[in-house]
């Protein structure tokens, strides 16, 4: 199944949701950064937040998620375009923690639980729309939860999952995101909260081979689900290597001189990982060309 979005409204608009499965490009942020299996969890939960909140952009812009804990793990930085090209990183991917009391990947001990989420929303203005609120819990899907309501004053329910197999590749990565917009019935709520109670978690249904219609679906059973909109996702960064020259050039010439007396330069994209090598020569005439301008 190729990874993708779905948007819906329900209860007669009352309901926002959007869901999306992200199994392929988490398997792709994996492989690229070659994160250990509770590294691989919390940055596939963060790539998948940030997805959920590209739902509400418009004609352009990205909205970029910030998880800031005190764990071994933290700062994991998550990427979404408009467009569904996605990124993201984490500080020390190959770390990994033994099984929570529960027996599952202690996400919420690698990310901390203590620190800051914040939420960069650049819609293409002059200024980006910036927001930020306590975690709670280090699981991400609680702490988008918790800044919805105290930044945007929004309640919601959020589920982020990502099932992870035996030789650590991705086997399964998703969520969703459901928004009771003003006014909303308690009514509607109730029957949401009764619905999310029953369901399966939704890196089990995604594993199960259910699509994310299936999932909005079964969350909002009974509230006359009608979907809006489908729309593809993928794992792709903006870096490249005429960027990465453009960086070196920015660097100035001193600094460009001592890499010159090193016969090369290598740069890594934090994002994707991927590596620009760029030769003495190469580096000479970056350095020429800044001289002579």
């Amino acid at each position: 199944m190729k990874d993708y979005m779905v948007r819906a409204v329900a209860a007669k608009g009352a309901l926002r949701a959007v869901a999306a499965t992200t199994t392929r490009l988490v398997e792709e942020a994996r492989r690229r950064h070659g994160t250990s299996a509770t590294a691989t969890a919390a940055l596939g939960r963060a790539l998948t937040a940030a997805v959920l909140l590209s739902a509400g952009l418009k004609d352009r812009g990205r909205v970029t998620v910030r998880v800031a804990g005190d764990g071994p793990l933290s700062p994991v930085v998550a990427e979404a375009s408009v467009e569904g090209h996605v990124r993201g990183y984490l500080r020390n991917p190959t770390f990994d923690l033994s099984p929570n009391a529960q027996g599952k990947l202690d996400v919420a001990g690698g990310v901390g639980r203590r620190g800051t989420i914040h939420v960069v929303r650049d819609l293409g203005l002059k200024e980006p729309y910036v927001g930020s609120s306590p975690l709670v819990s280090g699981l991400i899907a609680e702490d988008l939860t918790y800044f919805l309501h105290e930044s945007d004053q929004t309640r919601s329910a959020c589920a982020l999952g990502v099932l992870v197999d035996v030789d650590l590749a991705v086997r399964a990565a998703g969520g969703f995101l459901v928004e009771a917009l003003p006014p909303a019935e308690e009514e509607a709520v109730g029957r949401l909260e009764g619905n999310l109670v029953r369901m399966a978690s939704v890196s089990a249904l995604i594993d199960e081979g259910k699509s994310p219609e299936d999932i909005l679906t079964a969350a909002l059973e009974g509230l006359g689900v009608k979907i809006l909109g489908r729309s593809p996702l993928e794992f792709r960064c903006r870096c490249s290597r005429d960027k990465a020259r453009a960086l070196l050039a920015a660097l100035g010439e001193e600094e460009l001189r001592d890499m010159l007396a090193e016969g090369r330069s290598e740069m890594t994209c934090r994002f994707c990982n991927e590596r620009y090598l760029f030769s003495g020569d190469e580096l000479a005439e970056i350095l020429e060309s800044l001289e002579t301008s």
